[in-house]
């Protein structure tokens, strides 16, 4: 990627607008659920099941919205989608603010997490909606960039405010930035619904011949998806993976708990050390302006996966040091294994149905995260924390590798021109 050609994306005003809002929305996301989970596991003291419930809980929205949501993201104005959301979000923070309990925390999350589901789609349709397709990969490991540089940023200030303050300052703080975030999206309200979506959103509802082209552009959706096969795979393959990374990925402070039980903010450094890895092989991905499929997907699930399973391994009095080693190389994987699976999302869907594949991927996600964490839950409960998180990661890792080794079969991408221009617009190579 030239100089010429990242400028020539950050000189487009709307994704400029964009990216600062979604910049500020990531960064108060990550405040936001460090605050949260050193609010139930320290302060609160609630046992691993009960914190299973909390990614329950905020998956359950998206289950029953999520693909819906995506065909309303396609079918109106995305950027006031997005504003609406903020502005929802923000409210709903600041009611978390007064939550004595997990009876009141975990409702608050629903309704919270239900205003996200609208969110996704919308932020990726966007994308797609103004940046062309030469500028398509930057793009989205721009975005990506941010929500890991967030992912560094917030919990690093987080562990912070939380030695300075308490949990409530995160949580006030991330409302805040979800009200900029909404200011910023302001000036975007205009911008047309570019494909070819029928209604906007205030005429939904005026009768048949709306509900019936709302539900005909919602199974379209669904039958785009069985019919583009890479956007399929791929799919498939991220539902295997994430099943089993969501059976500890909330479990986090549990082990951590028991290395050290006396450093709350551990959790946070820990995190910090995962978006740094991300941010890293972000920045490189960014200059070489391309990945291929079963590279960025398995191999990030590989790095993941060993990262998780060493983590394991851990005994109690752990350096600090290992500990955020290990998380860097779960951030790497993770950044490959994110930034190439909305690429391929993006790159492999047509405009049109950007929002829907998006909705339906998230539906996807949290239908796992629905059973998942619950069975982490469970096993955590039966073992000790040590042993789950090696066999999920060992796990992690195998599925890393069978989609190395059969990613020709699984994608059936050819190898990539030499031609730069080709690779930065539209090969999609993988290297066999």
């Amino acid at each position: 990627m030239t100089r010429n050609e990242r400028s020539s994306l950050l000189s487009i005003r709307s994704f400029k607008r964009m990216f600062t809002a979604y910049a500020l929305a990531s960064f108060g996301d990550w405040f936001d659920a460090l605050a949260i989970q050193v609010l139930v596991a320290y302060r609160w003291g609630v046992d691993p099941m009960m914190l299973a419930l909390i990614p329950v809980t905020m998956a359950l929205p998206a289950v029953l919205l999520g693909s819906f949501a995506g065909t309303v993201a396609d079918r109106v104005r995305k950027a006031r989608l997005m504003m609406v959301c903020d502005l929802i979000t923000a409210g709903l923070t600041l009611c978390i603010l007064a939550a004595p309990n997990m009876a009141w925390l975990l409702p608050l999350l629903a309704l919270r997490a239900a205003s996200g589901v609208f969110h996704v789609p919308a932020q990726q349709a966007l994308t797609r909606q103004i940046v062309p397709a030469n500028l398509l990969f930057q793009a989205t490991s721009f975005n990506g960039l941010v929500n890991q540089s967030s992912k560094v940023a917030g919990p690093l200030l987080g562990a912070m405010t939380l030695t300075a303050l308490s949990p409530q300052a995160c949580i006030l703080l991330n409302a805040a930035a979800r009200l900029l975030s909404a200011a910023l999206l302001f000036s975007l309200r205009q911008l047309p619904v570019s494909n070819q979506a029928e209604q906007p959103m205030e005429s939904m509802g005026s009768g048949h011949s709306d509900k019936d082209s709302f539900l005909r552009n919602w199974r379209e959706g669904w039958l785009y998806l069985f019919q583009a096969k890479k956007v399929l795979y791929t799919m498939a393959f991220g539902f295997v993976g994430l099943t089993a990374l969501l059976m500890i990925d909330y479990q986090f402070p549990t082990l951590l708990r028991s290395i050290d039980p006396s450093n709350e903010s551990l959790i946070g450094w820990l995190v910090s050390a995962i978006g740094a890895g991300a941010v890293a092989v972000l920045v490189v991905l960014n200059r070489l302006n391309w990945i291929g499929y079963g590279w960025g997907l398995g191999g990030g699930y590989v790095l993941i996966g060993a990262g998780i399973a060493l983590l394991g391994l851990c005994p109690p009095g752990t350096g600090v040091l290992l500990l955020l080693g290990l998380g860097i190389m779960i951030g790497i994987g993770n950044g490959m294994y994110m930034v190439t699976q909305n690429y391929i999302l993006q790159r492999e869907t047509s405009e049109q149905m950007i929002g829907r594949v998006f909705g339906i991927q998230n539906t996807i996600i949290s239908m796992v995260m629905l059973i998942a964490p619950l069975i982490g839950g469970v096993l955590i409960t039966a073992v000790e924390a040590g042993k789950a998180f090696m066999f999920i990661g060992v796990i992690t890792a195998l599925i890393g590798l069978v989609g190395i080794v059969f990613r020709s079969a699984i994608w059936d991408v050819p190898a990539p021109s030499k031609d730069m221009t080709a690779i930065a617009g539209g090969g999609t190579g993988e290297t066999l």
